[in-house]
């Protein structure tokens, strides 16, 4: 296995013992996400601790990231600690059932890339069902742990299989959030979107800002749209 670190621009981290590996959906949801020089923010589920590192570099106050893996967990400390932002950063080894029951601190943003197989659809790598599966924390979990940590005026930025997006959206409008925003996320020109990236309110919304992102075109090679968007973060 290939050990070494995985190389941004602005900082490199390893990923190799969490559950989730570096992946374009959590690239693409830290890289779109709205944030300001004040944001106190979570990131619920932060695997290596990609998503954290991404806003830093965008700018943030500081952000805590709870993992309930502990090689996730510890991979993740070490990578704050690695970086230049390491005073800022906190990995924080809980259940964010137990840790929005037991935290007094409300966040400005509150970000994820949470579980989305459903049923009996899981992954034979028991560890990557820990992160992917829904059966260890529901949409109704998530939101209302969610709830319980954001400020009246905070955010809520989360990616999802666009099929699932549906089913999110009645729970999140159940438990009283909005849609703000939206992006479409197409994996190949003329295909349907397969991703969504969603941020969410507390407060009513009377239109939802919706834009549609192409990742390849049809031979297969990135966008020029791609390309653009992250090259703030890419080496290449």
């Amino acid at each position: 296995m290939d050990c070494r670190p995985f190389f941004f621009k602005q900082f490199g981290l390893f990923h190799h013992r969490s559950t989730m590996k570096i992946g374009t959906d959590a690239i693409l949801l830290a890289r779109w996400v709205d944030v300001f020089g004040n944001d106190e923010v979570l990131d619920v589920g932060t695997g290596c601790g990609l998503i954290p590192l991404m806003l830093a570099q965008k700018g943030i106050k500081s952000a805590d990231a709870v993992e309930i893996d502990k090689d996730s967990f510890e991979e993740a400390a070490q990578n704050f600690n690695n970086s230049a932002w390491n005073s800022h950063l906190f990995a924080i080894n809980d259940d964010i059932k137990h840790y929005s029951d037991n935290c007094n601190k409300k966040y400005d943003l509150i970000v994820s890339n949470p579980p989305f197989f459903f049923g009996d659809n899981i992954p034979a790598n028991a560890k990557k069902g820990l992160a992917r599966h829904t059966n260890t924390l529901s949409y109704n979990d998530l939101l209302l742990s969610v709830k319980k940590l954001l400020k009246l005026n905070g955010r809520f930025a989360l990616v999802l299989p666009a099929r699932e997006s549906q089913t999110f959206l009645k729970d999140a409008e159940n438990q009283g959030f909005f849609l703000k925003k939206e992006m479409k996320i197409v994996p190949i020109a003329g295909k349907e979107p397969n991703r969504i990236n969603m941020q969410l309110v507390v407060n009513h919304v009377d239109k939802v800002e919706t834009d549609t992102f192409v990742l390849r075109d049809q031979d297969h090679t990135f966008t020029r749209e791609y390309k653009d968007f992250l090259k703030d973060y890419y080496l290449d």
